[in-house]
């Protein structure tokens, strides 16, 4: 038992450590799914300046309402409404030729025209549908993406008054069924709006700041009554052991060094890159797997933790199996549960609901990972947040300049991945919104400022400082705030993907450096730890002196 119990926290942070590495680095992102698709780089003109926006189709066939497809409007044309109580409900017909291309032998007057993509440009296909007395002009793509119809160089002068929208393949596909089997289709054209004040970015900002807030507190939450137990019911076999567990503890914490915190930067942007590049749906499994493996452990030490704090003695009733030893039954139980609900999260990861799995295996992960991983001093976390933030900057932003596309958001979306997206992340569903989706923050971004405001608690908890004089307060609250101004700049960009730690690093760090400054305390964090903090011990006195 005393070897199985000394190799395993050995195991236990390296295996965490490795996922670690891998996790953190694919989520320092905070991001939505965004009905605005506007860019700055197509073509513009007074007559050629819509806002790109996804369009909701709702079709009837035969009178009975049918699938509600998703399309984009052009840049031209006219802009739709964005209630459908204020569109109309009107027919939908083919125009001849399929294309649009030239006048319709078919009847289009007060329809929806349906075409094709192909053969001419988008603006030539609206003026034939438009002449023709068409209401709106419908192109089917020829793949599932919505690809976004400009203006071409030569139309300056565009006279195009109905709207006109793209649907993916597959919707049109769906329309063609229905009218080849002769039913009479109708479809309804509308914009809707996302609504200004998002609930879910309400519930994730708590989420993100409760996980830090029981992380930092977490050790002190669970050994609260452990101590206790051990001066009442401890065995005297068992307080023999007293000095093997304490051991124990101390190796499962990882201090992070300075070189370490460089090293991991580089490696999680290799891995980036890597995942980029070869990112397909079995190495999505790969990091499924690995975070599941995480939230076991995670969920497993949480709930192991907690029910040893009210009920010590349910933790002394072991069993013995093989090649492993003794281990408790509370443990064993709390394990397989753990397990079970882990592939099931797996197994049903697509559903509506999976993001509440996905959030509660994610948030005990990160609470055992800042048990383990420690900031030493302020030095440390300083080498540490500053690579985090440039690494976090270059990969949303400036990786667009390399690599055409955010590398960092591209991932995060899990593009070219078979449908599959990474699982580093918390999500909470817009059940307010039209459009749905999810609001998400990466892991990283709660990760990487909760190492130093776990610091901060340890340091305030050790020189026995108050609430207010404190720092972990504060770092608190600037996380707080950091937060909020990720969440604002998210709203002013139309939902694109912001790096957190760009706002995060400067609302935490920053104000542990400035607070630490003016209280003149700056250099016992900066080397909170190390020999040059520590008070040199006094030289014991020779009794033959006193004498």
């Amino acid at each position: 038992m005393a070897a199985a119990s000394s190799s395993w926290p050995k195991r236990r942070v390296l295996a965490n450590s490795l996922i670690l590495f891998i996790l953190i680095g694919l989520s320092c992102i905070v991001a939505a799914d965004d009905v605005k698709q506007d860019d700055d780089t197509s073509p513009k003109s007074p007559s050629c300046d819509n806002p790109y926006e996804l369009v909701k189709v709702k079709s009837w066939a035969g009178g009975a309402e049918g699938e509600t497809l998703t399309g984009l409007n052009a840049r031209f044309g006219a802009l739709l409404p964005s209630h459908a109580e204020k569109a109309p409900r009107l027919p939908a017909v083919f125009s001849n030729p399929l294309n649009s291309c030239s006048s319709s032998s078919s009847k289009l007057s007060g329809s929806i025209v349906l075409a094709i993509r192909g053969d001419c440009d988008f603006t030539k296909k609206a003026e034939v549908a438009q002449s023709g007395g068409a209401a709106a002009l419908v192109v089917i793509n020829d793949n599932e993406d919505l690809f976004k119809m400009v203006c071409s160089d030569n139309d300056t002068a565009i006279n195009i008054s109905i709207p006109v929208v793209m649907i993916p393949k597959s919707g049109g596909e769906t329309l063609n069924k229905s009218l080849a089997s002769g039913q009479k289709v109708e479809l309804l054209l509308y914009a809707p709006d996302r609504p200004v004040v998002d609930y879910a970015v309400i519930f994730l900002w708590l989420m993100a700041v409760g996980t830090l807030f029981c992380a930092s507190l977490w050790s002190d939450f669970t050994a609260s009554e452990k101590t206790d137990e051990r001066y009442n019911e401890l065995s005297p076999k068992e307080s023999s052991n007293a000095g093997s567990d304490k051991d124990d503890l101390e190796k499962e914490v990882l201090d992070i060094s300075a070189k370490g915190a460089i090293f991991f930067v580089i490696m999680a942007s290799a891995f980036l890159v890597l995942l980029y590049f070869f990112m397909s749906s079995w190495f999505i499994w790969v990091l499924i797997v690995l975070f599941c493996i995480g939230g076991v452990e995670g969920m497993h030490a949480c709930i192991v933790g907690l029910i040893l704090r009210k009920c010590r003695k349910c933790g002394l009733k072991a069993v013995n199996l093989p090649l492993i030893g003794e281990v408790s039954i509370i443990s064993l139980v709390v394990l397989f549960f753990c397990v079970a609900f882990a592939i099931f999260w797996a197994v049903t990861r697509k559903s509506s609901y999976s993001w509440f799995g996905q959030d509660v295996l994610g948030i005990c992960l990160m609470i055992t990972v800042l048990q383990m991983a420690r900031l030493p001093n302020i030095k440390v976390a300083t080498v540490l947040l500053c690579c985090a933030f440039v690494y976090d900057i270059f990969w949303v932003f400036i990786s667009k300049a390399i690599f055409n596309e955010s590398v960092m958001i591209a991932v995060a979306r899990g593009d070219n991945s078979g449908g599959e997206s990474i699982p580093m992340l918390l999500r909470v569903p817009r059940l307010f919104d039209p459009w749905g989706g999810y609001d998400m923050i990466g892991f990283g971004d709660i990760l990487f400022p909760g190492l130093l405001i776990s610091f901060a608690f340890r340091y305030d908890k050790a020189n026995k400082k108050g609430v207010l004089n404190g720092y972990f307060l504060w770092l608190m609250i600037g996380y707080g705030l950091g937060l909020f101004f990720t969440y604002l700049a998210l709203y002013l960009m139309d939902g694109h993907g912001q790096p957190a730690l760009l706002y995060l690093v400067p609302c935490t760090l920053g104000v542990i450096v400035i607070l630490s400054l003016v209280r003149g305390e700056l250099k016992q964090l900066w080397n909170y730890g190390t020999e040059e903090e520590s008070s040199p011990s006094p030289t014991p006195r020779d009794p033959s002196e006193e004498a």
